[in-house]
């Protein structure tokens, strides 16, 4: 291999004992480049793969049948069906309705379970975080004992003329129980994750704890509370136990997109499949839209030589 010509001739070319070309030398006075490490390649150990490989298959195969077996001719025409059409405005109402619920219930509790110690937090902490794991028709009865006619704040309701079980009402609570825990666990981290110097600096130069909440805080954890929002009402959308058991299932009032799928599958399974369609699309699009915070949690971070090792 020939060197490149430079200011004092040609350099020749150095041969190793396995006939590979050296480098060619640098010219004076200038610094050597850095050398980047060569990061080995992971091997996979065979029962690390196989079971990989086999979860794959086991999440993405159901969609693919999903994709596979559904009528696309026909998509169009049965998304446009009079009771498509209104259990989807009854599911954006009702998802939208319960987003609202958790943000004006959540974002309180986030701060407080951020920035408060207090006795019992731990345990109100893990009360609030139970409809994570609570199965959500457990959740409903729950709700339908609390709320309900014969529950605990339902004669005092009724005395109210507020009636919450079987109305598009009691569908938003339904939304906003299994849904509040996603906003505050986002909303807490990016609170907890938060410097403080910004708030203390504004609380130095006079404002008052609610405005520095509302000017400082609030803007800095913007991301974290647009992600929980996103999350929250993903799952407010899709949500099923808990309605049919609080809300009921009455068509035009309470029947959401999840509730009007499953009696769809016995009389009109291709429509169901449709409507599946539709909400995969929309829980792709939220994954699209938090790609930043879920699809890529970790990120390699470039190379920097050290300074003592650029100057060798």
């Amino acid at each position: 291999m020939i060197g490149k010509p430079g200011s004092g001739g040609r350099a020749g070319h150095r041969e190793t004992g396995a006939g590979a070309a050296a480098a060619p030398a640098p010219a004076p006075g200038s610094a050597a480049p850095a050398r980047v490490p060569r990061i080995p390649r992971t091997r996979v150990p065979v029962l690390l793969l196989l079971p990989s490989l086999v979860g794959l298959a086991f999440v993405v195969l159901p969609l693919v049948g999903l994709l596979v077996r559904a009528p696309w001719q026909s998509v169009p025409e049965r998304l446009g069906d009079p009771a498509v059409r209104t259990a989807l405005r009854l599911s954006i109402q009702c998802s939208f309705g319960a987003l609202a619920i958790s943000l004006v219930l959540g974002v309180p509790l986030a701060w407080l379970f951020a920035r408060v110690d207090f006795p019992g937090k731990a345990l109100l902490r893990a009360l609030v975080l139970l409809p994570l794991v609570l199965p959500p028709v457990v959740g409903g009865v729950a709700l339908l004992l609390a709320f309900g006619r014969r529950g605990v704040l339902g004669p005092w309701l009724e005395s109210m003329g507020v009636r919450l079980t079987f109305s598009m009402t009691g569908a938003m609570l339904a939304g906003a129980f299994v849904a509040l825990p996603f906003l505050v666990l986002s909303v807490e981290g990016a609170i907890a994750g938060l410097d403080r110097k910004y708030e203390e600096t504004a609380a130095t130069l006079g404002a008052g704890p609610l405005r520095v909440f509302c000017t400082v805080t609030l803007p800095l954890i913007a991301p974290g509370l647009a992600a929980g929002s996103a999350l929250a009402w993903a799952r407010a959308l899709g949500e099923f136990g808990a309605t049919i058991t609080f809300a009921g299932n009455l068509p035009g009032e309470t029947q959401t997109l999840p509730l009007a799928v499953y009696l769809m599958l016995q009389d009109d399974p291709d429509t169901a499949v449709a409507v599946s369609l539709m909400l995969l699309a929309v829980s792709v699009v939220v994954l699209v839209a938090l790609r930043g915070r879920w699809l890529s949690p970790t990120r390699k971070q470039p190379y920097v030589p050290e300074p003592d090792e650029a100057g060798r």
